[in-house]
């Protein structure tokens, strides 16, 4: 009993932090899952991610009420509703993907050999984004959001990082680095949310496992803002997340390759 909760505990403060942080979180929840041998099932799992969703929802809270104000007006000339509306355009490719092909990424969620390539794809995205030279910068558009929505749909393969490759994409299209980490995470409202809805339905969350809503919730909240003021502001930074998840991969390789 004491064991289970700890392993709990671990796998909520891991998921408060991973979400955030350019590495994949279902990866690494995949990955510690297997070394504690422990299963939280998908109603844990759909806790731990609502804790973190609740953390944007805090930060970004103002932005997010802005930005409903002028879409419900229909106002998409203005600044927040400009970016209410990429906001949805992004959000196409991943809803598309995830709606027509949820049963296969989730049969092969804990495939370790697509976990391999997922976490080293994620680090050649990171190393690429970190690399030194200027970027003609841009401002956000329609055709730009449509590509870093389809960087997110990529993050349907296990290991590769749904942040990781958003971030990484807006600053090789030309967006600054908070630019980038805003677009993100408010990015993550609209997948996140939809696809816990799919798979937990209409159903409500048990309340034992409202502390691990709640682990998730606090941690991921410091994260955000650890990164989005701190650690994600040069993008030269973005290569020990890159090389963190390609030594990652080559260690899952290794351990396919003897097991």
């Amino acid at each position: 009993m004491v064991d289970g909760l700890l392993n709990a505990l671990i796998l909520a403060i891991v998921q408060g932090i991973t979400e955030w942080f350019p590495v994949s979180s279902s990866g690494h929840l995949v990955l510690l899952e297997k070394i504690l041998r422990y299963k939280g099932g998908l109603t844990f799992e759909v806790a731990l991610h609502f804790g973190t969703l609740m953390a944007v929802f805090v930060y970004f809270g103002k932005d997010i009420l802005d930005i409903l104000e002028e879409l419900l007006k229909g106002n998409f000339k203005s600044q927040n509703g400009k970016l209410g509306l990429m906001l949805i355009v992004a959000s196409i490719p991943g809803a598309l993907l995830g709606f027509f092909a949820k049963s296969y990424f989730d049969a092969v969620l804990s495939d370790f050999r697509i976990l391999a390539w997922g976490f080293a794809l994620t680090g050649v995205f990171l190393l690429i984004a970190s690399l030194p030279g200027k970027v003609k910068k841009k401002g956000l558009d329609l055709k730009n959001s449509f590509l870093i929505g389809i960087f997110q749909a990529f993050a349907l393969v296990p290991g590769i990082s749904r942040s990781g490759s958003t971030i990484s994409s807006g600053i090789m299209l030309g967006l600054s680095e908070k630019e980038s980490m805003k677009f993100s995470f408010l990015l993550s409202i609209p997948i996140v949310f939809g696809a816990n809805l799919v798979s937990f339905g209409n159903a409500s969350l048990p309340p034992s496992l409202i502390w691990a809503t709640l682990v998730s919730f606090v941690v991921g909240l410091a994260t955000i803002h650890l990164i989005f003021n701190y650690i994600l502001t040069n993008k030269k930074n973005f290569a020990w997340f890159g090389l963190y998840c390609i030594i990652l991969a080559i260690g899952i390789g290794i351990y396919l390759v003897f097991n």
